[in-house]
């Protein structure tokens, strides 16, 4: 195996280990919906045990939203093995997408939701994983559009 074959399950369990840690210190330190303020009125830590998906969409998911949340696990998967001669900055994305959707997966089969607990104010409360998967989602996008422009 070439060193870059190894670059992209390397970022994808880094962004596991990272969001599941973050989870347990949420866990550890709050009690649900207990919040603490980091900048009042702006950020806070408020644990949240989210049903749904990204931004508590879909609260109390059912087996169906788990069925849909593991094939577009699969679909990524699948994009990863046929991104492996792409730039590093596009196996980047998909290694924080990827990471981020199996982190939260965790959470959902060992807990039964998903562990939220940034907590912005003006949006729902929300976690590294959902982080990861927001910013490598727009910085692939931007990529792309950019890459097909030249």
């Amino acid at each position: 195996m070439r060193a870059s074959s190894w670059f992209l399950p390397l970022i994808v369990l880094l962004v596991i280990a990272v969001d599941q840690a973050s989870k347990a210190v949420a866990l550890y330190t709050l009690n649900e919906y207990e919040t603490i303020p980091l900048i009042p009125n702006f950020f806070h830590l408020t644990l949240v045990h989210n049903t749904g998906i990204a931004f508590g969409l879909f609260h109390g998911g059912s087996k169906l939203l788990l069925l849909a949340i593991l094939a577009g696990i699969l679909i990524l998967f699948f994009l990863a093995v046929k991104m492996r001669n792409e730039s590093i900055l596009h196996r980047l994305c998909l290694g924080f997408i990827l990471g981020g959707a199996v982190g939260n997966l965790i959470d959902r089969l060992t807990r039964g939701a998903v562990i939220d607990f940034l907590d912005f104010r003006i949006w729902p409360v929300f976690n590294l994983a959902d982080s990861f998967i927001t910013v490598g989602v727009i910085i692939l996008i931007f990529s792309i559009i950019k890459t097909r422009k030249t």
